[in-house]
């Protein structure tokens, strides 16, 4: 196509800037034939309990985001459950949140849990890695401004190569929930007009009982 093209212009009359636009236009035939593009897609966490924080205290928020993601009274986050001991602690940062989450766990009945935290930094944050752990009906901790949200859902375009390889995705938007809040204001998000700059990490966590 490209030789086909270029054999009907006559190049010593062509411009930089029509050039440039012949380039463009072949490149974006190219990518069009190699891949798929899907625009404004979302994904949304389901049936998440509607928890509010009993007070503005900032180990109380953390407590109700984390028994929101859990959904397990034994694990997190009330008395002689699992977590307890961690979320008292009040950790400043996500990043101290995962390392005290990280690991073995023992219940209020002496069994026990292991938990897997990962914690992305704003520098490394991968939206394939938001979107496909929404995919699988995981919601996470994000840190915003210094306020900690429940990241539930996200609108994104999504493009996929015919060759096989990995999708990549571009997200437009995040759905959050504020622990502080059960009226209207408890549903948020983070969309093109706010300073997505000031997120300060996503928190992922999985739990296995042994």
């Amino acid at each position: 196509m490209k030789e086909l093209l270029l054999s009907r212009i006559n190049l010593p009359y062509l411009t930089a800037k029509t050039l440039f636009a012949y380039l463009v236009l072949v490149c974006l035939a190219t990518v069009s034939a190699s891949a798929q593009f899907f625009p404004n897609q979302e994904v949304r966490v389901a049936n998440l309990p509607s928890l509010t924080a009993p007070s503005a205290e900032a180990s109380a928020v953390l407590a109700t985001a984390l028994e929101i993601i859990i959904q397990d009274r034994d694990v997190c986050c009330g008395k002689d459950s699992g977590l307890e001991d961690a979320v008292l602690s009040a950790p400043s940062s996500l990043k101290e949140l995962s390392a005290k989450l990280q690991g073995k766990h023992v219940l209020g009945d002496g069994l026990s849990i292991v938990v897997q935290a990962w914690y992305f930094p704003k520098p490394s944050l991968d939206p394939s890695v938001v979107i496909k752990t929404l995919m699988d009906q995981q919601p996470m901790l994000l840190k915003w401004k210094s306020h900690i949200y429940v990241l539930y859902g996200a609108t994104y375009d999504e493009t996929r190569t015919y060759d096989g390889g990995a999708s990549q995705f571009v997200i437009h938007k995040l759905w959050l929930l504020d622990p502080h809040y059960s009226d209207q204001r408890r549903e948020t998000e983070l969309n093109a007009t706010d300073d997505w700059t000031k997120i300060q990490g996503i928190l992922a966590l999985t739990v296995a009982r042994k």
